[in-house]
């Protein structure tokens, strides 16, 4: 029932032509179609890629791009021909793609400000998903520690965090936090808020590894200690890898919720795909055509988040040891 008129109005009745609305609006009156104007989004599509980075430096862009999917196969895949160097290169490409975008010695610099569309979202959710992790087992360890200090201190930063929206994290860290700073010291706002991200869904991650600690039995801690293994040993070699492995779905379900919540950031005035489409509207040439950013948009983050969610299901069943 919903298939043929969706598709009629994505594809087949649409107008992928046009530099205006009423251009658009004239072609589907010659043609009888009544369609989406997709002529915006070809029109804008740079825009919605790369937000405001110089034309002249966004190789920079598509590098850093290429350079993060080739770091991410080694991580993601163990069967990977020269997997241990290729985990080197994957552990430098970061500091290589903060170089790239932001510019230095013989590269130009690059304010961050420029940054916008895709790539800012890329930017904010890989961020985040990759410094999140270690941090969130590090909090869930820390919270289950015998050691009193070490453990109110993990149990106060994940309760208060939990207990506090992102949008007011993000409020703080744009406007209140120079309250704190000495005057004339500048905060990049976009570093500010890969900070604020990453502490909210390190808490969240947090409360997802100590549910898959918890799941573990005791003996198998007992048997660790049994063996002579001492405390790292026994999570790094026993403990981490089965609690890891229960807690693989929530985990990916905590890192679809940042990368979505990534569209917070317009509030903040910093222009994710959903800021570069309602900033684009604002164009005479094109107003009333909102549908078709919302569309784009939700289009792009559903095929960003199947991704992931596909991928955790062959993690799982490529861990599953229970055949």
């Amino acid at each position: 029932y919903f298939l043929p008129p969706m598709l009629n109005w994505l594809f087949f009745d649409a107008v992928f032509e046009g530099a205006s609305r009423d251009e658009c609006r004239a072609i589907m009156q010659e043609t009888g179609a009544k369609g989406a104007c997709w002529a915006f989004i070809g029109h804008r599509f740079e825009l919605f890629v790369y937000g405001f980075y110089p034309i002249e430096d966004r190789w920079r862009v598509n590098l850093s791009f290429v350079l993060m999917l080739a770091a991410l196969v080694p991580v993601l895949f163990d069967n990977v021909p020269y997997r241990k160097p290729a985990l080197w290169f994957s552990l430098a490409t970061p500091v290589i793609i903060c170089w790239l975008l932001i510019g230095g010695g013989p590269l130009e610099s690059v304010p961050t400000d420029k940054f916008g569309g895709i790539m800012l979202t890329l930017v904010i959710g890989v961020t985040g998903i990759v410094c999140s992790l270690p941090l969130g087992i590090g909090l869930a360890l820390g919270r289950i520690s015998h050691l009193p200090a070490l453990r109110m201190v993990c149990v106060c930063f994940i309760e208060f965090i939990r207990g506090v929206p992102l949008i007011t994290l993000l409020f703080v860290a744009s406007t209140m936090l120079n309250y704190f700073l000495p005057p004339g010291t500048t905060f990049d706002l976009l570093l500010r808020v890969l900070i604020m991200v990453t502490l909210f869904s390190a808490a969240y991650i947090a409360e997802v590894v100590r549910g898959g600690l918890q799941a573990i039995p005791k003996g198998q801690i007992e048997a660790a200690d049994a063996m002579g293994l001492k405390y790292w040993q026994s999570m790094r070699l026993i403990v981490l890898p089965q609690a890891l492995k229960i807690s693989i779905p929530g985990i990916v379900n905590t890192f679809i919720g940042l990368y979505k919540d990534t569209t917070l950031v317009i509030i903040i005035g910093l222009l994710d795909p959903l800021g570069v489409g309602r900033a684009s509207l604002a164009d005479t040439k094109w107003q009333g055509l909102s549908t078709e950013v919302y569309v784009f948009v939700a289009i792009f983050f559903f095929v960003s988040c199947i991704a992931m969610a596909r991928y955790s299901l062959y993690l799982e069943k490529k861990l599953h040891t229970g055949h």
